[in-house]
């Protein structure tokens, strides 16, 4: 896994939640808190969910194969996904349960001190491990808000410690806060509030994470700014005139797949194109260097066509316009030769981006 995976996050939350989990444990075994029980559970979950995220960085590294050309980068999608369905199950709806049962049959809390002692430890320790995650989400962030951070980000294991993190620290508050009451008030009821609202809290922030990773993994463009640098550094003015159309797509978070049809002269020679072309890539892969499979499809662009209109029937992701039942005569059907190009040249307009 590179830098940016946030490697040094990973470690520094899993040592964190091995440590509170155990702690958490035995406070569970000398009070009878639910909520001490909830949070042993949810920590535990949280390090069998850096464990999955370590384990995925270390699958998305092995070599591209004949029956998987393009790599495992995504790998690494799917271990995050599988973060969100532990943190779902295991952390949010056995909280939920603890939570209900003790709701029911409540009961006082014994040796009180011990929830509250590895409460406050707890709350330190996850409080260290957020501090690292967000030190280490700074080095990529750039001027994103948090919010956008998390929707945009390529790399899923830094959102995915800082909401176990961020979740982490509010259960502690709530699960201080059940207890505290409890103790304060005697009634045991309090810490099951407490530890259903922990639950609830897990269960908000898994389906969040599962609509992020679930985007990643149906495939998202590159970025807005990647795609600017890859238009700036395809077209030479030369013999590649503009784009026709372009698509990117990420085949992990550290490697961009750019497919594009270029506008080329009606009288370059076929060696003056190729030589175009291998220079468009070398420019690209120096403006984005993680755009490691590249396409190039040269093509004459025609002012005549393209003033006809484009069919976006024929587009991938292009909608029809209203009204249009058949392709217009411009367009050629699938798979036939292309006497000109149909489609405008591309402008930093057109929707070559998609953020989850």
């Amino acid at each position: 896994m590179s830098a940016s995976g946030g490697t040094k996050a990973i470690v520094a939350a899993l040592g964190a939640n091995l440590a509170i989990a155990v702690a958490k444990f035995v406070a569970f075994l000398f009070s009878g808190s639910s909520s001490m029980l909830a949070e042993s559970v949810h920590s535990l979950a949280d390090s069998g969910n850096q464990g999955l995220l370590l384990l995925g960085g270390k699958k998305a590294q092995r070599e591209a194969t004949p029956q998987h050309p393009f790599g495992y980068g995504r790998e690494r999608y799917i271990y995050a996904f599988l973060v969100s369905i532990v943190l779902f199950s295991v952390g949010g709806m056995f909280a939920v349960y603890e939570g209900y049962e003790k709701i029911k049959h409540p009961h006082a809390l014994e040796s009180w001190y011990w929830p509250v002692g590895v409460l406050v430890f707890a709350i330190i320790a996850e409080g260290f491990s957020f501090r690292t995650a967000i030190k280490e989400s700074n080095q990529t962030r750039g001027s994103l808000s948090w919010t956008d951070f998390i929707r945009r980000a390529k790399a899923p294991e830094l959102p995915v410690v800082l909401l176990e993190d961020f979740g982490a620290l509010i259960g502690l508050v709530l699960a201080l806060a059940g207890v505290g009451l409890a103790i304060g008030t005697g009634d045991g009821v309090w810490d099951g509030i407490g530890t259903l609202c922990i639950g609830i809290l897990l269960i908000a922030i898994a389906i969040v994470l599962a609509a992020e990773t679930k985007s990643l993994l149906l495939g998202e463009a590159a970025g807005t700014d990647q795609v600017d640098r890859i238009k700036a550094a395809v077209v030479d003015g030369d013999t590649v005139t503009g784009i026709i159309h372009m698509r990117t797509l990420h085949l992990g978070p550290e490697e961009l797949l750019v497919a594009a049809k270029i506008a080329v002269q009606h009288d370059d020679t076929a060696g003056e194109v190729a030589n175009a072309i291998n220079a468009a890539e070398s420019r690209i892969r120096e403006a984005v260097p993680i755009a490691r499979v590249i396409y190039l499809e040269p093509d004459i662009y025609n002012e005549a066509a393209a003033a006809a209109g484009t069919n976006p029937a024929k587009t991938p992701g292009g909608t029809p316009d209203e009204g249009a039942t058949t392709p217009g005569p411009e367009a050629p059907e699938p798979g036939a030769p292309e006497p000109g190009a149909t489609d405008t040249p591309a402008t930093p307009s057109d929707p070559t981006e998609s953020g989850h």
